[in-house]
């Protein structure tokens, strides 16, 4: 294992966020207060608990996950798909650097932004609410896993499109859907039957499930299933990279 090429790539992506840390990070703040402004105080006096927790506590969750997927998905996007579109990836490509030695680079920075960028989320939620956090541990290893996962779907989003417009197609067409109906700003049980039968269907509904046991230890899903999908979505994708470097699709094309 090459570490100082893991090095190099992963402090380059590291030194591009550090150029725009203020956007980066003030930029989800100012989102947060303004979902907990409109949310938080406007739905949530109307809607006062959700499964006994205050419903602007209860949103916290779904706006950590709602950031940091998007935010891994954006970053290893670009990460991969700028250098492929400059051409500038064949020189990586021939140097003496395996494709595991890449992917751990620039998935492993995007992952690291993400993380960071939730726990900013998560400091800036205190501010406006008193917010229990029931398994700790679990929950950074929840937010940790799930940056790492969708930034590998990011990367194979970013080595699939073939210019800017292609790489927020995936993002707005069906992750930001996906995203807003998998129970981020209510409980799956809150819908009627067929509603919550359809939304089962759904896979964000079982991150998000997950990830508020962490803080509530409540589920609208068994935790077993939803650890079980998180494991086969993060199987697949590891599964799409290795393909995709196995057959060279649409990097030496």
């Amino acid at each position: 294992m090459n570490f100082q090429a893991i090095r190099v790539i992963f402090l380059r992506e590291m030194a591009r966020f550090y150029r725009t840390i203020m956007e980066s990070l003030i930029s989800p703040v100012i989102s947060t207060s303004l979902y907990f402004v409109v949310f938080g105080a406007a739905i949530g006096s109307r809607i006062e608990t959700v499964d006994g927790v205050t419903y602007g506590a209860f949103i916290v969750p779904g706006l950590i996950m709602l950031t940091v997927v998007t935010q891994s998905v954006s970053n290893a996007s670009f990460a991969i798909h700028f250098p492929k579109f400059i051409g500038s990836i064949y020189e990586l490509l021939s140097a003496p650097v395996s494709y595991i030695e890449i992917v751990i680079g620039y998935v492993g920075a995007a992952a690291v932004k993400s993380i960071l960028i939730g726990l900013v989320i998560l400091a800036t939620a205190y501010l406006f609410v008193d917010l229990p956090i029931a398994h700790p541990f679990a929950m950074f290893a929840l937010l940790a896993v799930t940056s790492f996962s969708f930034s590998l779907f990011g990367f194979i989003i970013g080595i699939w499109a073939k210019d800017f417009q292609q790489l927020q197609l995936i993002p707005l067409l069906v992750l930001t859907p996906l995203i807003f109906l998998g129970g981020s700003f209510y409980s799956v049980d809150m819908l009627p039957g067929i509603w919550r039968t359809i939304a089962l269907f759904n896979p964000v509904v079982y991150l998000m499930s997950v990830f508020r046991w962490s803080f509530f230890d409540t589920a609208d899903v068994p935790i077993a299933a939803s650890l079980l999908a998180i494991a086969a979505f993060t199987a697949l994708c590891l599964a799409t990279v290795w393909w995709i470097f196995r057959t060279g699709w649409r990097i030496r094309q």
